[in-house]
């Protein structure tokens, strides 16, 4: 055979590859990685052709776990910011993926579909089914990693067995998962097909609450990619330098508030924690990076926690409190404390900036729910449930571990007897009241020494600051040392 036919089947050979990469569509189904960048189910569809990038609202398979109200507000609006960076060419959807995407890739005859893995217990179940599915009708599946540092099956013991301590998982991870591969860039070119439906197509899914409760969340939040990379560089700029104190401050913005970005996915955590590495580094100011870091892998240990312990959303880890006497459920009780009416200022701060934020600042989550599960006694699983619904970071694993840690049944729990004293943490953690004013305003004119315990101001500074209990701010619903004792008697009866 002579050089120049060679070379001519060659050419052939490329230009017939080249030809069905072009031509060949692929799905790239947008789960809870709702960005452009470092994502590397976008990122390996694009390179084999044209893409269809759908998102499916999945009510049908949710169960228990639909998307609260916060999380659905959200929603909304990341797919919006996503929408627009698609060039308006995200198809959506509403139902089960297990019929849809066959439905679909038979009508628009696509070679493979690639998405991102998901962790919670329902989304994998429905994932496996939905994978052979595909395969079975001969498309190709391909699925990434694009939520975790390091895989839940990754970071384990020498044996095998999984870790139930946190501070064991971490120094793991940092000697054999480190150091973190580097994020990549958005495709340099996205072939994407048109999508025929119409501009409103986002309001079919009908994620914004009936209830125009949101204004605060509107005021608080940018969801979205670019949402995401300005939080994140707001934080490395006027938060990590102080972060290993100043997180503790609910007045103080030494936080990243990144949680709900990265659980849907608008920013990866490989993104913050190299950004946070670089961050640190430049400013000589390792300690705050690697705190900060270390934040990062306790959403790692509660994801690899949920993977290996799946009715963690339900059942106690630690199983000598399926006996603990939780009171039965008391409707009127469990109302005060949803609408930050219990008497104490912090626990009602927090409960109302949950309410008009959807968030709360991590200090003042412990406190809150340290105050439900013991000093009221009401079953942990109350609290996850509203937290559930009106956080716009509602996260089934870093939700579930929480509120066991708190109730002090799950793995690596706070112990049962650190109950959280709303008037000292407020005291020491808002000494000025700050936060406390700004949420719990008809409190305000109360002075410092005053403002954390109004009960016990004398008549005539209450009068002085317009505060009349029972009428203006409510006297308080129990007593913290009696109930407290309460609590500790109750956890003699089981421990054993």
């Amino acid at each position: 055979m002579n050089r120049s036919l060679i070379q001519t089947l060659i050419v052939n050979a490329n230009s017939s590859v080249e030809e069905h990469m072009s031509t060949a569509l692929n799905i790239v189904w947008f789960r809870q990685d709702l960005r452009l960048r470092d994502n590397p189910a976008l990122i390996a569809a694009s390179q084999q052709g044209r893409i269809l990038p759908v998102y499916i609202l999945d009510d049908s398979n949710a169960g228990d776990w639909a998307m609260g109200a916060a999380s659905r507000w959200w929603l909304h609006q990341s797919l919006t910011a996503l929408n627009q960076s698609l060039d308006n060419k995200l198809w959506v959807l509403k139902g089960d993926p297990k019929t849809l995407l066959p439905k679909l890739c038979a009508d628009k005859q696509v070679s493979g579909v690639y998405w991102n893995r998901c962790y919670e217990p329902w989304r994998i179940k429905r994932d496996k089914a939905l994978k052979q599915k595909l395969e079975d009708d001969g498309r190709q599946v391909h699925s990434s990693n694009a939520s975790l540092l390091w895989e839940p099956w990754e970071n384990l013991k020498d044996d095998g067995t999984v870790y139930k301590v946190f501070t064991p998982f971490y120094k793991n991870a940092m000697a054999r998962h480190t150091p973190i591969g580097e994020a990549r860039r958005k495709p340099s070119k996205l072939q994407i097909t048109p999508c025929p439906q119409n501009a409103d197509k986002l309001d079919d899914l009908e994620l914004m609450p009936t209830i125009n409760w949101f204004q605060g969340m509107d005021a608080s939040w940018t969801p979205g990619e670019e949402g995401a990379h300005n939080r994140l560089q707001n934080f490395l700029d006027r938060g990590l330098s102080d972060y290993k104190k100043g997180r503790d401050f609910p007045a103080q913005r030494s936080v990243s508030r990144l949680s709900p970005h990265l659980h849907f996915g608008e920013i990866s955590p490989r993104q913050v924690w190299q950004a946070a590495q670089r961050a640190g580094a430049n400013a000589a100011s390792e300690a705050q990076s690697e705190h900060f870091q270390r934040e990062l892998a306790w959403r790692e240990f509660s994801y690899a926690l949920l993977y290996h312990f799946p009715e963690l959303t339900w059942k106690n880890l630690n199983e000598r409190f399926n006996e603990f006497p939780w009171k039965a459920q008391q409707s009127r009780q469990l109302e005060q404390w949803q609408r930050g009416e219990t008497g104490y200022p912090l626990v009602d701060a927090g409960m109302r900036e949950l309410w008009e934020t959807g968030y709360m600042h991590n200090r003042v989550r412990m406190v809150v729910g340290s105050f439900l599960v013991k000093n009221l006694m009401l079953h942990w699983h109350q609290g996850a449930r509203w937290f559930w619904d009106t956080l716009v970071d509602a996260d089934l694993a870093n939700n579930s571990c929480s509120w066991q840690w708190v109730a002090g049944c799950g793995a690596d729990a706070a112990p049962y007897f650190r109950i959280f004293n709303p008037v000292t943490q407020s005291q020491k953690f808002d000494p000025g009241g700050d936060y406390i004013r700004r949420f719990v305003p008809e409190l305000k004119k109360l002075p410092d020494k005053l403002l954390h315990e109004p009960f016990k101001a004398p008549q005539q500074e209450l009068e002085a600051a317009g505060v009349k209990l029972g009428k203006h701010y409510p006297e308080p619903m129990v007593d913290l040392r009696e109930s407290r004792q309460a609590a500790l008697s109750a956890y003699d009866e089981v421990k054993g």
